[in-house]
């Protein structure tokens, strides 16, 4: 039995990955389960840790104490989330589906699920471990993302993360308990992208241990193009403009480069009145203030087939972060027909082959994200983009093709 630790079930993007992952094996008839801390909706083969109102408390108590360990340190409130001292965490290593399971294959595991004692327990029980990675973590004194920082690749320190960045600071420390853990480890890492293979790959922490290439799956039935006029009918957009779709994640993170999209949608509107912008998902409030394009908010969407129905009804979407692993946002676009711009950063170019299902533009540019945007849109075969965007995703990312590659890595350590 495969057994998938996550912290999440469907809050953010790695759980979100990692769902479908796990869902996908299971699609392809893998013994696959799940093991969450809580599960926001009932699915087969998913069990939340916290499966009682008590325990569901504890979760809180938790994620409070591990963010308050790490509270005496941060610089500003825009390290909160974006460092994880992983000092809090649960005695997975007792609970049954962990001592069934054959392999053990981690996501993301912080906010007080697994601590770096849990994880050694965990490493210390001698089955093969399998880690997915979503972010950097497991190859940093700490950080998610490194925003540019290269003291990973041979000894985290003088954090620009910490509100005292020291050479014993406590990315130091916590670089030197991974250390410890990873060595000798039955771990192989998993990147879903080639810029996070590279890293893992080139890391102090991490070079030694095996990492393959492997990337996120995506669901092709329900992400799939669809009747554009019809569609844009029924959510109530106007069927003459030119609709670009920026998901809101969380505007104020810079890593996500919303003051790019911003410029850069300005720019082409100054030139082209037909444009607008479609949106949907979270974002703080007045986070589209300001903007002289007009704005169609679907607002929050949790259905799954509303989501896919957003996706298909735009002409283009936006994806200006500066630093992303290989974002679903990319892949449910594609898969519904839609062709994306994004910066030639993180894994964004492993996904959009430039000019022919899409366009990669130059980092940190709003100019060349505007020149990308007006280029899909006055693409003379919009319906062959279309396809070609469609076509890599079914190449490459299907739910058959990335299961077999984790059968076959499962296999290679069985």
């Amino acid at each position: 039995m495969i057994l998938h630790l996550s912290t999440f079930q469907l809050e953010g993007g790695a759980a979100v990955a990692a769902s479908r992952i796990h869902q996908a094996q299971r699609n392809q008839g893998l013994d696959a389960q799940m093991l969450v801390y809580r599960a926001q909706k009932p699915a087969a083969g998913v069990t939340a840790y916290a499966d009682t109102p008590w325990k569901n408390k504890l979760f809180w108590a938790r994620f409070s104490a591990e963010r308050l360990s790490f509270l005496p340190h941060e610089k500003d409130r825009s390290a909160r989330f974006a460092f994880s001292p992983a000092a809090v965490g649960l005695p997975l290593h007792q609970h049954p589906l962990v001592q069934q399971a054959s392999v053990i294959n981690l996501h993301w595991i912080n906010f007080g699920f697994l601590s770096l004692p849990g994880l050694q327990r965990l490493f210390s029980m001698g089955k093969p471990i399998v880690w997915t990675l979503h972010d950097m973590w497991a190859s940093t004194g700490g950080c998610h993302y490194s925003r540019g920082c290269e003291h990973y690749l041979s000894h985290c320190r003088a954090c620009p993360y910490l509100a005292k960045p020291e050479l014993y600071d406590l990315s130091f420390q916590v670089f030197e308990q991974k250390r410890a853990l990873f060595e000798n480890a039955p771990v192989a890492f998993v990147a879903p992208s080639q810029w996070l293979g590279q890293i893992t790959q080139s890391a102090a922490l991490t070079k030694d241990l095996p990492t393959l290439v492997i990337p996120y799956p995506i669901d092709t039935k329900l992400f799939t193009p669809r009747h554009k006029p019809q569609l844009r009918q029924k959510l109530g957009l106007p069927a003459d403009k030119k609709l670009v779709l920026f998901v809101g994640a969380n505007t104020q993170d810079p890593r996500k480069g919303f003051s790019f999209f911003k410029e850069a949608v300005q720019k082409l509107h100054a030139a082209d009145e037909e444009l607008e912008i479609l949106v949907f998902g979270k974002a703080q409030p007045g986070a589209y203030d300001g903007l002289s394009v007009t704005v169609h908010n679907l607002g929050k969407l949790s259905d799954s087939t509303h989501i896919a129905e957003a996706y298909a009804a735009a002409d283009v979407m936006a994806v200006p972060s500066l630093e992303d692993n290989l974002p679903n946002t990319v892949l449910e676009a594609m898969a519904s027909g839609t062709p994306v711009v994004g910066f030639r950063t993180g894994g964004i170019p492993d996904m959009i082959d430039h000019q022919i299902n899409g366009f990669v533009a130059d980092y940190r540019s709003a100019t060349s994200l505007a020149e990308g945007i007006d280029w899909v849109l006055k693409n003379t075969d919009t319906m062959k983009l279309a396809e070609q965007a469609r076509q890599k995703v079914l190449d490459t990312y299907t739910e058959a093709i990335v299961a077999r590659k984790y059968q076959e890595l499962y296999n290679s350590l069985l």
